[in-house]
């Protein structure tokens, strides 16, 4: 199957692109502003999928905006029209089509070129209208402001907000990618009237936008992330890493130290708990506490060890040996006082669960000495 996407170099193309390539099957020749232009008529002729994705919306002169985003639809439907060829048209275009401003205005005139293509030599289009798409490779400071306050956070710079109550509706790359490369499988789009629509959507205000945003960069601080289940900030959070500087992936963690050792938190969350890893001298022990509620998990990652047990009603000592050669969980249940001892000659190094946030008011570690 031959595809061409004009656009490619774009947000969405650059994405959809990338998509295509892994497919079987599929040649993609891509288009661009600095593609020789006989190169789009041949590629349209070839095409048995066109995915049209290119267009302004900050021009240089406004007549740019007629004369790329309906100019070029026209030109592309005029040479499919030419050479007798009904490829299938995919176009991508926005929800601001329907606003008669300049953009909206040129936007609804691609749509129509593409509509009455379809209409004319029975082809089948799919016009998308867009809310905004948000994703890893969209340039900031330009038209996504989801982009642009990824970008600007994460390097602690400052944004512009000039109504905080203000809503956008916002879809995610990979779900428009995964809609747009299902039609070349045989699946339609879900359609509202005569428009392809990408589910899900979600609307947020710019201020809620900006505050999430923050508190992913004060993450790497706090260690505390939200709600991972909520498939949205999902998304958001892998955006916004996406715009990390090439130079800041990696940060160092708040250590607790002291003659045993070294302990950091890694993440919290109120949703999944805590996760946390310990560094532990040869011959010292940790622990000799239980919980009420909260429950754990150790694996050990490097070393050998021996966690040892004891019902805080009983007597009997239960031991678990564990090493870093093995990746074994041992769970640690409520009511057991425990602890875990380096029993080998170099450092421990243990990554733990808790079911809970440590909350140093409620610390819930009461200590009592596993063995006496």
């Amino acid at each position: 199957m031959n595809v061409i996407v004009t656009g490619a170099k774009g947000f969405i193309g650059k994405n959809l692109v990338t998509a295509l390539k892994r497919m079987e099957n599929v040649a993609v020749l891509e288009y661009g502003k600095d593609t020789p232009a006989n190169s789009l008529e041949d590629g349209i002729v070839e095409a048995d999928v066109v995915y049209h994705l290119a267009g302004v919306n900050r021009p240089e002169h406004i007549q740019d905006y007629a004369t790329v985003n309906t100019g070029l639809t026209r030109r592309i439907c005029e040479i499919l029209c030419e050479q007798k060829r009904t490829p299938t048209i995919v176009l991508a275009s926005s929800t601001q089509a329907a606003l008669d401003n300049p953009y909206g205005l040129s936007k609804r005139g691609a749509e129509e070129a593409v509509f009455r293509f379809g209409d004319e030599t029975g082809a089948r289009p799919f016009v998308y209208r867009l809310p905004g798409v948000f994703g890893k490779w969209c340039r900031p400071n330009y038209n996504s402001v989801v982009a642009t306050f990824c970008h600007n956070i994460a390097r602690d710079l400052p944004i512009t907000i000039s109504d905080p109550n203000k809503e956008i509706g916002l879809v995610y790359i990979d779900d428009v990618v995964q809609s747009f490369t299902a039609i070349l499988s045989g699946h339609a789009p879900i359609r509202a009237s005569r428009y392809c629509i990408v589910e899900p959507t979600s609307k947020i205000k710019l201020g809620p936008l900006a505050d999430i945003l923050r508190g992913f960069r004060r993450s790497r601080e706090t260690q505390i992330l939200p709600d991972m289940n909520d498939r949205f900030l999902r998304c958001l959070y892998a955006t916004y890493i996406s715009y990390l500087p090439k130079d800041d992936y990696g940060y160092a963690l708040a250590q607790m130290i002291d003659a045993r050792g070294e302990l950091a938190e890694i993440l919290k969350s109120p949703h999944i708990g805590q996760i946390f890893v310990s560094r532990t001298r040869p011959g010292i022990t940790r622990g000799n506490h239980y919980h009420d509620t909260k429950v754990e998990k150790f694996i050990v990652i490097n070393g050998n060890a021996i966690v040892r047990f004891r019902h805080i009603l009983e007597s009997d000592i239960i031991e678990y040996p564990v090493s870093g050669h093995e990746f074994r969980v041992v769970d640690i249940p409520p009511g057991y006082t425990h602890a875990i001892e380096n029993v080998g000659e170099t450092d421990l190094f243990v990554l733990f669960w808790a079911n809970e946030v440590f909350d140093p008011q409620r610390p819930d570690a009461i200590f009592e000495k596993v063995m006496e």
